[in-house]
């Protein structure tokens, strides 16, 4: 077993064993006797009962550190395996990383030290933008364990992100078999079903804030359908409740969609994106004026219509001019043919939602023919959203299933003014 004034590859000289880490694995303080600098060495012991997902776990965090360069990150140094002599008839992994003297998060609430408000705001500013810079790689880069025990607050003042062994690029989330990772209470649900997205992030930053605001682990606040239950513990401002009550909501939608929309909305800059009651004041919009969305409210029944987007008016003449040349080429060229009918297909499509106090018909049509329909109950439906794009702005209708676009390049008064109406229809039907 490995002990104080060890000298791995002639170089890395260990001084203190760092922590409580699990079987097989150590962290200790070293010194780099080249540089003469304090580092980090973390080990991972190589047994028949190591699960081979954490070593390529342990592997991943060293790749990943390689292409990281930020000052609030601990820098990667080396890489490298012990042999069975000197690791005591077993073989070792040691990652090399910069050392960052401080006291975690977790350390000072054992501590019993409390956290002002003035100070969970700087903490979660500059962990946003940690995660600003990690979620802005190609491809993006996601941390998938934010806690506590793995915020350092440095000597200098300055909040370090460490621990990257559960990180994972968002590319090769999909399509393949996950390893399970994160921390209880920090962890929202996409994350334990194998399909994390930047905003998982968000919420387990979220869920860090209210321990360091509350001094209770997340995992033993009360949770009331889609949220923690933490105000009754802490005296903030209104608005920094608000924005942890978004950072932390299990559906996934109504959390900031980025790092940079968090942060934004933190420092008063802009609101957040998602349209829900807590952020809109219904029964204020009204339909604009050039909205060519059908809508009509009747006593006991609520119906949308989204005409196609082609319309046939003199704004409409260079697509004329369009569909005449490829008539005229299509008889030369098929492949066009296909892919007119395609975009046809796409531009002429239109939407209709049926509501009444029980259930929602959801009807996609093609030339006045409808060729799907979908029905849910009212309790079904999650709530709406604002969906953006380069094309323009969409509603991002949410169930308890699935999802849907409605509209396309909507102007973000017609979102409201929609949002507005659905959200006032599924009131009242909920209070009958």
């Amino acid at each position: 077993m490995f002990k104080n004034g060890d000298l791995l590859t002639n170089r890395y000289q260990l001084q203190q064993r760092l922590g409580h880490t699990a079987t097989g694995r150590q962290t200790w303080l070293a010194v780099d006797i080249q540089t003469e600098e304090s580092i980090t060495v973390k080990l991972l012991a190589f047994n028949p009962e190591m699960k081979w997902e954490e070593l390529k776990l342990f592997a991943r965090e060293g790749e990943i550190l390689q292409s990281l360069n930020h000052a609030q990150i601990p820098k990667y140094r080396d890489y490298f395996e012990i042999d069975k002599e000197q690791g005591d008839g077993v073989y070792w992994f040691a990652l090399i990383q910069d050392y960052i003297a401080g006291d975690s998060l977790q350390d000072l609430l054992n501590e019993d030290k409390t956290f002002t408000e003035i100070e969970v705001r700087q903490i979660a500013k500059e962990v946003l933008k940690i995660l600003i810079y990690l979620h802005g790689l190609i491809p993006p880069v996601l941390h998938r364990d934010i806690k506590p025990s793995n915020l350092i607050l440095g000597k200098n003042k300055k909040i370090y992100l460490v621990d990257f062994g559960a990180v994972q690029a968002q590319a090769s989330v999909t399509g393949v078999t996950f390893t399970v990772v994160g921390s209880s209470g920090y962890a929202p649900l996409e994350q334990f079903w194998g399909k994390p997205v930047p905003a998982s992030d968000l919420y387990a930053l979220g869920a860090t804030l209210i321990h360091l605001l509350t001094g209770v682990s997340p995992v033993d606040l009360p949770h009331r359908e889609s949220q923690i239950e933490f105000a009754s513990l802490v005296t903030v401002k209104p608005e920094l409740q608000e924005w942890l009550t978004q950072m932390t909501d299990l559906i996934l939608e109504k959390r900031f969609s980025s790092a940079r929309e968090a942060l934004d909305c933190l420092n008063n800059r802009r609101k957040s994106s998602a349209i829900t009651t807590q952020n809109a004041v219904f029964g204020n919009f009204t339909k604009p004026a050039r909205s060519r969305i059908s809508f009509n409210r009747k006593r006991d029944k609520l119906e949308i219509h989204f005409p196609s987007n082609w319309d046939w008016n003199f704004r409409s003449i260079p697509n004329l001019i369009v569909l005449i040349s490829l008539i005229v080429i299509l008889p030369l060229a098929p492949i066009f043919a296909i892919i007119f009918i395609a975009i046809g297909i796409r531009s002429t499509q239109t939407l209709h939602l049926i509501w009444d106090r029980e259930n929602l018909s959801i009807r996609k049509g093609f030339l006045n023919l409808t060729y799907r329909h979908l029905e849910y109950t009212n309790s079904d439906i999650i709530g709406v959203f604002l969906h953006s794009s380069q094309q323009g702005y969409q509603i991002r209708l949410r169930t308890k299933k699935d999802f849907h676009l409605l509209g396309s390049a909507l102007t973000e008064e017609e979102c409201l003014w929609l949002a507005d109406e659905i959200q006032n229809w599924l009131n009242f039907v909920k209070n009958k």
